[in-house]
């Protein structure tokens, strides 16, 4: 699972595919990992050349938990109102673009342009796109390029950062010609029922993303080779028969281009089946300390994580949508004159859904961040399980932590809201405590484990 925007990039496909407005979300490109995505995110604050980490192996003791920097505290509430400003923008631009008129001012544009039904929806959506890409670039800007290089998490030229952020687009319009008829479809011959199916739709096409996000994608944005280090991808081709994932092939990825964080991943089904490490990972990293981020991410693939998270997400999709059905009705029908449309299955009603699931999906956020922290939690029981090296992960979360400019302990509504992982001090906490093999107790993944010769 690619970082932890990878994990968000997934749920929005699932959201937005039943928002009728995902395809253009999902194909944006990784953002700079965040201070909490650990263990998908290092960067390099010292401003020294980057060179491979090897002090610390054979310790053992625990790892206290570091202090934040002042600069870590200033990143800290920095991110908290560039999130606040974020999910209020989220919600103020298809509002606006709803309440004015506007939408469907678009929509009879796009009648004139596509002339049937399925091609006013491909060009309504095109037109969408690009309307909302350039209201929402000076933001993008700001939050994608200008921040992290001012904090010194980034060194991608603004030239990369601009035609990845125009290939994500390009990507999301094809995307979106292609899909959006699908849910308005169902809307159109089932006003009653386009909820329940367009939920259960969310499954299958998910899946088909995931399998080839690793091989159409994911190529668009970065290049991907085989390993240099070729006694590095052995412990790690080692380490994968010991997890049970067979038949799996290692990628590096030239992420210093655009980047100073730490990644690594298992991504993809059957064929697209792929470990993936960041160049900087390995430049970053002491082998014990990478080997355990493997193992975790492994984690994820073995105990099904991935099409667990397809179906919970599916789940949630269910409920929101559910209310948002409950609700548009009302809406409709009292603000009809000003909306210009007066059914859900005419494609000016697009900002109303996304508005209306938009704000749906903020109420259910504390059971979805909740249910990934899970997830993230027992990856990390995994990991250790199967590397018995508690310091070399303790410390894997204290470089994530000094070198991103990580917070350790955070407030309640940072938690429910934000936090998708267990927050930095809680995993270097359960590091330093577990573990049941030096009392004999059994481990609870054990059994999931290959020997190898």
């Amino acid at each position: 699972m690619k970082t932890h925007r990878a994990l968000v990039i997934l749920a929005l496909a699932l959201i937005t595919v039943a928002t009728l407005a995902a395809p253009l979300l999902a194909a944006r490109p990784p953002a700079t990992p965040t201070p909490d995505d650990a263990p998908h995110g290092i960067a390099n604050q010292s401003g020294e050349p980057e060179t491979a980490k090897t002090e610390g192996l054979g310790e053992t003791g625990p790892v206290a938990v570091p202090e934040p920097t002042e600069k870590a505290l200033a990143h800290a509430r920095g991110g908290n109102w560039l999130w606040l400003t974020s999910e209020l923008w989220a919600l103020l631009v298809p509002g606006v673009i709803l309440f004015t008129g506007f939408s469907s001012k678009l929509r009879d544009l796009a009648r004139r342009i596509g002339r049937n039904w399925f091609f006013t929806i491909a060009a309504y959506f095109a037109l969408f796109a690009l309307i909302t890409f350039v209201i929402d670039l000076p933001l993008s800007y700001f939050a994608g390029f200008a921040r992290p290089h001012a904090y010194g998490l980034s060194n991608q030229t603004f030239g990369k950062w601009f035609g990845d952020e125009l290939k994500g687009l390009m990507v999301g319009l094809i995307m979106g010609g292609l899909l959006l008829w699908v849910p308005y479809l169902l809307v159109k011959k089932s006003p009653r029922r386009w909820w329940l199916w367009t939920s259960l739709l969310a499954i299958p096409l998910t899946a088909f993303f995931i399998l080839i996000a690793p091989v159409v994608i994911d190529p668009l944005f970065n290049k991907f080779g085989p390993m240099k280090d070729k006694a590095l991808e052995q412990q790690i081709l080692d380490l994968a028969g010991r997890a049970g994932i067979e038949g799996a092939r290692v990628f590096e990825v030239d992420k210093s281009a655009d980047t100073n964080t730490v990644n690594a991943y298992v991504t993809g089904f059957g064929g697209s089946k792929r470990i993936v490490l960041w160049d900087t990972t390995i430049a970053k990293l002491a082998p014990d300390e990478l080997l355990f981020v493997m193992a975790h991410e492994m984690g994820h693939y073995v105990l099904g994580h991935v099409v667990k998270s397809i179906f919970f997400a599916a789940a949630m999709i269910l409920i929101t949508l559910y209310a948002a059905y409950r609700l548009q009705a009302g809406l409709i029908a009292r603000f009809s004159t000003r909306f210009g449309f007066t059914e859900l299955s005419d494609i000016a009603s697009l900002p109303l859904v996304m508005l209306l699931v938009g704000v749906l999906s903020f109420a259910v956020t504390p059971v979805a961040n909740g249910y990934s922290r899970w997830q993230e939690h027992e990856s990390d029981r995994f990991g250790l399980e199967i590397t018995k090296n508690n310091h070399a992960a303790a410390t894997a979360f204290v470089t994530l932590q000094e070198e991103n400019l990580g917070v350790p302990r955070r407030g309640v509504f940072y938690k429910l809201w934000r936090a998708s992982h267990p927050l930095l001090g809680e995993r270097i906490d359960f590091c330093n405590s577990y573990r049941p093999w030096e009392e004999g107790k059994p481990l609870r993944y054990e059994h999931l484990f290959k020997q190898t010769r």
